[in-house]
């Protein structure tokens, strides 16, 4: 079957289903978790919305206590799974278009969640209804699994793998085309120590694993003079941002860029500049030594510097930065390729914080090791042949990414798609996953759509 031609018959269908789930603030919010509701109402309705939408298709449909649900077609003693995730991260500041609104521009759409990761679920939803409608059968069972908590830790996956069936064989459509057969290890660690410096306040940051484009923190005063050297500070690194003046503090505010902590490259932490300009300016140690550890993305501040042969760079990002009430308190998230391990990585931070007598401790560690899947091995082959035929792209290569999916959580899983490597340059900025104006081109969108069917039939054969 000519996939990509019969998605012309579903593309309005699509985009009607997909403004509706977008518009769903589907974020996790622990204050309104009940027990069918472990994540808070947006996760539930917007899981809810796809499991009804399954149920009118005539689907079969499962719900694991609102930390996933499964939509299934076919039978068979094997089966061929798709991981979605139907959970966002905040939207965040700056955007022009409305990030619930599912707004269209020129061939793209846009909101929260276009790519990471309810519009490319919502491709493998119609691409398994493509085939149920024209009736292919398969030898193993579908499995489109919807989790709700990727984006805070993949508590989702835990529960359903302790209660749901695991999938032989499968993908998640939430990374990049062609295909991606590793994954860095994810490593969070929490530093923590006492503060004895001139920073009042300072709370910024919203997630682990998103590079800081906004901070502030408040001082008890501030003279004229390093008001200016502020202000020099700012222009000397291309930096925006503002000073505030109040009754009993003086807030400083900093514009940096927000990214993909596994990109954060490209990312421009606010919160490490306005560490830096108070460590520089007031001789604040606790600063300093903070600013010495993280600065550098690849980590050689703390010592943990590594490009790896498959997977390249370990990355380092400081998500979260609290300093109250004499304590301090900074969330890091490390990337960090299968030529090393979680515990080297902590040893080495340790030894730097000791060595140069910083007084903070290493606490709450977390990690998720590496995936890596043979890219000769038979599911890598499916996959990348689907894709090649529907994109008529056959030069870009296979890779590895710093980015955490789905696929780590289950064997024999790969990230497949749904960003296209060759972009078109556009008059209008498009995001990508987390960050403002997140959109992708329709066009695109079905044709994802497309090679996710020509795969799943023929991993179900």
């Amino acid at each position: 079957m000519d996939y990509l031609n019969k998605t012309k018959q579903y593309e309005e269908a699509y985009l009607q289903d997909l403004k509706n789930i977008i518009a769903i603030p589907s974020l996790r919010n622990d204050a309104q978790a009940t027990e069918h509701a472990p994540f808070g109402n947006g996760c539930r309705e917007a899981l809810d919305y796809m499991l009804d939408l399954a149920r009118k298709d005539g689907f079969v449909v499962k719900d694991y206590n609102g930390y996933a649900g499964v939509i299934e077609y076919g039978e068979g003693t094997e089966s061929v799974g798709i991981l979605g995730h139907l959970d966002i991260v905040p939207v965040g500041t700056g955007w022009t278009k409305d990030p619930y609104g599912c707004e269209i521009e020129d061939g793209y759409v846009f909101g929260r969640g276009i790519l990471d990761d309810k519009g490319p679920t919502l491709c493998g939803y119609y691409a398994m209804k493509m085939l149920k409608d024209a009736n292919i059968k398969l030898n193993k069972k579908v499995m489109l699994i919807m989790g709700c908590d990727e984006e805070s830790g993949m508590e989702c996956m835990d529960y359903y793998k302790k209660h749901g069936e695991i999938p032989s064989i499968g993908f998640t459509p939430d990374a990049d085309f062609p295909l991606i057969y590793g994954e860095k290890g994810i490593l969070d660690y929490h530093i923590r120590g006492e503060y004895n410096g001139v920073i009042k306040s300072m709370r910024a940051g919203e997630r682990a694993n998103i590079v800081i484009g906004k901070a502030s923190l408040s001082l008890h005063s501030l003279s004229d003079k390093e008001e200016e050297l502020y202000q020099d500070y700012m222009k000397s690194h291309n930096l925006t941002g503002n000073v505030v003046r109040e009754e009993n503090e003086v807030v400083l505010e900093m514009d940096g860029v927000f990214a993909h902590s596994a990109y954060s490259a490209i990312g421009v932490n606010a919160a490490l500049h306005l560490l830096n300009f108070v460590g520089t300016t007031f001789d604040d140690i606790a600063a300093k030594h903070l600013y010495t550890l993280l600065h550098d993305w690849k980590g050689s501040g703390s010592n943990v510097y590594i490009e790896g042969a498959y997977m390249g760079y370990l990355t380092m990002n400081a998500g979260i930065v609290n300093i109250e009430n004499g304590t301090l308190d900074v969330l890091v998230d490390i990337r960090y390729p299968n030529d090393t391990t979680a515990d080297d990585i902590v040893a080495k931070v340790r030894r730097v914080i000791v060595e140069k007598q910083m007084g903070f401790t290493i606490e709450n560690i977390s990690d998720s090791k590496p995936l890596f899947v043979d890219p000769k091995s038979k599911l890598i082959s499916i996959l990348e042949d689907s894709y090649r035929t529907y994109s008529n792209d056959h030069f870009t290569p296979i890779k590895t990414i710093g980015g955490g999916t789905y696929a780590r959580k289950f064997d024999n899983f790969v990230a497949f798609g749904p960003e296209f490597p060759m972009k078109e340059e556009t008059p209008f900025f498009v995001g990508g996953p987390h960050e403002k104006d997140e959109g992708m081109k329709i066009k695109d969108l079905m044709n994802a759509t497309a090679i996710y069917a020509s795969a799943i039939e023929k991993l179900g054969e």
